[in-house]
């Protein structure tokens, strides 16, 4: 008998209502689990550059928030020790990025690794890997973003 998936919606609203962009930028969250998440950016005129397409920074928006929902969703038991926080990202441009953009976020280390780094009294770093893509499916940008679990005192 197999377990039941964790329920993580709750990661969206979270992320809705402690960091306000993420509700400005009507960011869709599609898929959130521990190991992956998947949010979407709506093509609206708003979030455009100069050449009709997303903004640099709303896709490396969408790409963080994305990184920070799978984040969430990992460490949803250790919010109460401590707190998730960007160490640094990197973000490489493939291809002009036009319409709705999906950001797929995966952790790169297994979460017992990283939790047990946590409970050694160490401040353990963790990446996540992130592809942007276009509605048909081709990579437009790929991103990695380092988190750290930070103790609270």
């Amino acid at each position: 008998m197999s377990a039941e998936p964790a329920d993580h919606a709750w990661v969206a609203e979270t992320m809705r209502t402690t960091v306000p962009w993420v509700g400005t930028s009507k960011l869709e969250f599609q898929e959130v689990s521990a190991d992956r998440a998947v949010v979407a950016l709506p093509d609206t005129p708003p979030t455009h550059n100069h050449v009709g397409g997303p903004h640099a920074a709303m896709i490396f928006g969408l790409g963080e928030t994305a990184s920070g929902a799978v984040t969430l969703a990992a460490y949803a038991d250790t919010l109460a020790g401590a707190v998730p926080l960007v160490v640094r990202a990197e973000i490489g441009y493939r291809k002009l990025a036009r319409g709705q953009l999906t950001a797929e976020a995966r952790m790169r280390r297994p979460v017992a690794e990283v939790l047990a780094e946590l409970e050694a009294g160490q401040r353990p770093e963790f990446a996540v890997d992130v592809d942007v893509r276009n509605a048909e499916g081709v990579t437009t940008a790929e991103m990695t973003v380092v988190w750290t679990l930070r103790p609270n005192r």
